[in-house]
């Protein structure tokens, strides 16, 4: 029975995924605040080059419930019909919609807190909403996170949206990023009882705002040259006392991050390392990235390699026990952890290679540092730019 020692690791990730589960708080708690009285929102969109996504994100805040807001949107740069799709809906409704042309990034500043600092210069209200242009939004959403942000007493509030996975690299890859993030958090609520800034984090793809307390900690000027600009703007609004507050809203809110392997690769090599070491301890943060590959290659590889060994080589009775219950109870994990990913639970048979493609992800993205490109753009350092 000593083979079982071993296998704990392997259990305890079996419950975690029990509790994954759990979707709690959800937004659908949320009281729904629309009336006249409701007090002004100005919804920003920071858009670059996404003329395949900005007439849907646009069509969706234009129908929601809440009356009182308007929408900025800034073109940022886009050498596509980005603006012009935009100015077109612009012209033709009936809610306020601004679309801001961009001015050239300045030195020092990564695109979209560059994008989101001009369009909060031209918002009007008491509330700012900063949302993708990737994303489409339930006609309930902004009043039911107004609500929150009154019920919880709260100055940020965020959501955690269902993430449409459309191709077999999404499939494979996102749902082994978006665990990493759940294993480092362990869940909402634990979240929005943080005391220490690192435990807390945003989604970018929604965040609302009380005007004041955003202007008080320096809003997206504080966080000019962060590539992970939502969280670091979190940990600020946590750091300053403020209180955060994050809610389940798969039902609401619905974002395609990115599509297909290109931007996969791109996207999170930007983002990878340097997110995980600002959610930890200064000392550990040179070599949490590598402890992350090892971490993957040990928990999700190694058991099932063992099993495919064994084809080759003959194994120990306790051995064989060992590879065979831990990629079992590995299998159990990613079936609960797709389907909480809105992933085909088939794919959870690919786990290990998902795992391989993630830890190359890391790898890449601690060796990029911040020389990072994104939409056209490249940072290489304070006299690159940014990008958005």
């Amino acid at each position: 029975m000593l083979w079982l020692i071993p296998l704990l690791p392997w259990g305890l990730l079996a419950l975690v995924a029990l509790l994954a589960l759990r979707r709690r708080p959800r937004l659908a708690d949320a009281p729904r605040v629309e009336g006249d009285d409701a007090p002004l929102v100005s919804i920003v969109v920071p858009a670059r080059n996404e003329e395949h996504n900005i007439g849907t994100c646009l069509a969706t805040l234009l129908a929601s419930c809440y009356r009182r807001r308007e929408i900025v949107v800034v073109d940022d740069g886009s050498t596509d019909m980005t603006g012009e799709i935009a100015r077109a809906l612009a012209a033709r409704s009936a809610v306020p919609v601004t679309v801001v042309a961009g001015e050239p990034l300045p030195d020092g500043w990564f695109g979209k807190p560059w994008a989101c600092v001009q369009g909060v210069r031209r918002a009007r209200g008491e509330l700012l909403l900063f949302t993708d242009a990737d994303t489409r939004h339930d006609d309930e959403l902004l009043g039911r996170a107004v609500g929150a942000l009154r019920a919880a007493d709260a100055h940020l509030v965020t959501v955690v949206g269902r993430q449409a996975l459309r191709t077999f690299w999404e499939r494979l890859i996102m749902p082994h990023v978006l665990t990493m993030i759940f294993l480092r958090y362990r869940g909402l609520r634990r979240i929005n009882r943080a005391r220490d800034p690192r435990d807390v984090i945003a989604n970018g793809q929604f965040i609302l705002v009380r005007r004041d307390a955003y202007e008080a900690v320096g809003g997206h000027e504080a966080v000019r040259g962060e590539v992970v600009e939502d969280l670091r703007l979190a940990q600020r609004f946590a750091e300053a006392g403020y209180r955060v507050f994050a809610a389940h809203a798969e039902e609401f809110l619905e974002t395609r991050m990115y599509r297909g392997l290109a931007e996969l690769l791109e996207g999170w090599s930007k983002n990878l390392a340097t997110g995980s070491r600002q959610s930890v301890a200064p000392w550990l943060r040179p070599a949490l990235p590598w402890l992350i590959v090892a971490w993957l290659v040990v928990t999700w590889v190694l058991p099932p390699a063992v099993l495919a060994g064994a084809a080759f080589a003959p194994l120990g009775a306790g051995t064989l026990r060992w590879a065979l219950a831990a990629t079992g109870a590995s299998l159990f994990f990613w079936a609960i952890m797709n389907w909480r990913s809105d992933a085909p639970i088939r794919y959870a048979v690919l786990y290990p290679f998902g795992a391989l493609a993630t830890a190359a992800l890391f790898v890449r993205s601690a060796l990029l540092g911040e020389r990072v490109t994104w939409k056209g753009r490249a940072y290489g350092g304070r006299e690159g730019e940014r990008g958005a």
